[in-house]
């Protein structure tokens, strides 16, 4: 999609502090973090969010999943971590591609709402 932030990311267009990618996903820092780790796994196929989850392959839904695994072990999450995905304007969802924060590095608060 010509005009998604992420989108632009994964092609370069956009600089990102990139900690992991493979065919399937592109995952970078997020510039506002929530946690002294917090990391934004986005599929590299456009999708706006889980939504359209039906729309996408299950190797790209599960590539997002191992990758969120992956970079929790490779930032040194032994304690635990947090995987989030805002899905519409109710839940807060700022950018319309598919992705996932992956959060820890600090006790998180047992609230999700």
């Amino acid at each position: 999609m010509s005009d998604c932030l992420f989108c632009k990311i994964i092609a370069g267009e956009i600089p990102s502090t990139k900690v992991y990618e493979d065919e399937q996903v592109f995952a970078f820092r997020d510039i506002h973090p929530m946690a002294p780790t917090h990391v934004l796994v986005v599929p590299r196929t456009h999708l706006a969010s889980l939504a359209e989850a039906g729309s996408a392959t299950d190797a790209v839904l599960a590539a997002c999943l191992r990758a969120c695994a992956k970079i929790a072990a490779q930032e040194g999450l032994t304690n635990g971590f947090r995987v989030v995905s805002n899905c519409g304007p109710d839940a807060c969802q700022s950018v319309q591609h598919l992705h996932f924060h992956v959060l820890g590095g600090k006790q998180m608060s047992d609230g999700m709402a």
